[in-house]
């Protein structure tokens, strides 16, 4: 779900300001999966634009303060939640780890690095979730590491009808800054698509595995 419809819609501007989202439902992308796809986020530009990065730290902080108050530890999904995870850990001044797709096959043979003992309190950051395998992923490996997963904090969601059916089964709840629902709102009210795409748009969504073949 997502944290406000106040922050959503800004953050769903200041993504297609810095195109960090871009939306083409005549000429899809393809993604490495092999979907086609109207639509290609990639936050990481955020980092690129103090103002924007700022402004999401800001809106992270506030979940983390109002939604779990408890949190002992952030701990941010390789690679990309690992930047704005770090910045969140030192703004709240809280330890950091993050979490690789899977354990190293070498040395330690570490998957999580950095410290979380039996018990302590986890706040999870990513950066985008799609079908939200990955991010559990990361959840699965805090938790067999006995770390208490208090929830995940994401900028933006796909909000894929599965992705959120796997969190709910997986019991780890998700608040994002923005989501897919939201994004195409604010960009037919900047003129960044047409009313006679949402349909097309919101088809995708609904099966994004077949659409466009």
């Amino acid at each position: 779900m997502i944290y406000t419809k106040e922050i959503a819609a800004e953050t769903a501007r200041m993504l297609l300001q810095i195109k960090a989202i871009k939306l083409n439902p005549a000429n899809p992308f393809t993604w490495a999966s092999g979907w086609k796809s109207p639509i290609y986020c990639d936050n990481r530009k955020t980092l690129s634009f103090p103002d924007t990065r700022n402004k999401i730290l800001n809106f992270f902080v506030d979940i983390v303060k109002n939604k779990y108050a408890g949190a002992e530890v952030i701990a941010g999904v390789a690679t990309a939640g690992i930047p704005m995870g770090m910045l969140i850990a030192h703004q709240l001044q809280l330890p950091f780890i993050y979490v690789r797709s899977s354990a190293k096959d070498h040395g330690l043979q570490n998957q999580i690095e950095g410290v979380l003992n039996a018990g302590q309190k986890v706040v999870v950051i990513e950066d985008l979730i799609s079908t939200g395998g990955s991010s559990l992923r990361a959840v699965d490996a805090i938790r067999a590491a006995e770390g208490n997963v208090l929830g995940m904090a994401a900028i933006f969601s796909y909000a894929f009808p599965h992705a959120e059916s796997s969190f709910a089964e997986a019991n780890c709840e998700l608040t994002t800054l923005s989501n897919y629902p939201h994004l195409t709102e604010i960009a037919l009210e900047q003129g960044v698509i047409g009313s006679d795409q949402i349909e097309l748009l919101n088809q995708w969504r609904q099966q994004p595995e077949s659409w466009g073949k």
